[in-house]
């Protein structure tokens, strides 16, 4: 597996190696030791989350701030516009966003790290996304960012209105969401 920095501290683009031929392909989607070892950290995943969505559904921004989750995103079927927002006021990019292609093509991977907010747009006609956490999914902890908050200028490359959730609709701008320290 590769890894590559982005733009965000302690976020990663991980690529897996592909083995194909004419039968198709195998790939080690995920190796605790390999992903300890190339990150540097020793975060264990405790839950794995599918969704399936259609074209135009924008998912997000996402996270739990007493319980954060780390996650690591990959897409099964289709392909996304993958974004990660640094919430962590102690982080040289806090108030910083990320944004990343995931397809079912390039096998891409995107470790969001906990501390941060999540979210994805959904580009081709279905997406299906799998991504692993490091904490447990907790309803009562979770918050949720504006997608399009005016101060974090979030490019989603949209081309038409999104598909929201009523949760999504009702979230916080970013100046008035609670963060981590």
């Amino acid at each position: 597996m590769k890894l590559t920095e982005t733009p965000l501290k302690d976020c990663f683009i991980l690529e897996p190696i592909v083995f194909g031929d004419h039968r198709g392909f195998f790939l080690e989607s995920f190796n605790q030791r390999v992903f300890n070892d190339l990150t540097g950290t020793e975060y264990i995943f405790v839950q794995d989350n599918h969704s399936k969505s259609k074209k135009g559904v924008l998912r997000g921004i996402h996270y739990q701030l007493n319980n954060p989750q780390g996650k690591l995103v990959r897409v099964l079927h289709g392909e996304i516009y993958d974004v990660a927002v640094d919430l962590r006021k102690s982080s040289p990019t806090f108030g910083k966003w990320f944004g990343l292609l995931l397809n079912d093509v390039e096998k891409k991977l995107l470790w969001v790290p906990p501390g941060f907010g999540h979210g994805f747009l959904v580009l081709s006609e279905q997406a299906e996304v799998f991504y692993k956490t490091t904490e447990y999914y907790q309803p009562e902890d979770e918050k949720c960012i504006i997608w399009d908050d005016s101060d974090l200028k979030i490019d989603w490359r949209l081309d038409s209105q999104p598909t929201l959730s009523e949760k999504d609709i009702k979230g916080e701008r970013f100046k008035d969401a609670p963060k981590y320290e």
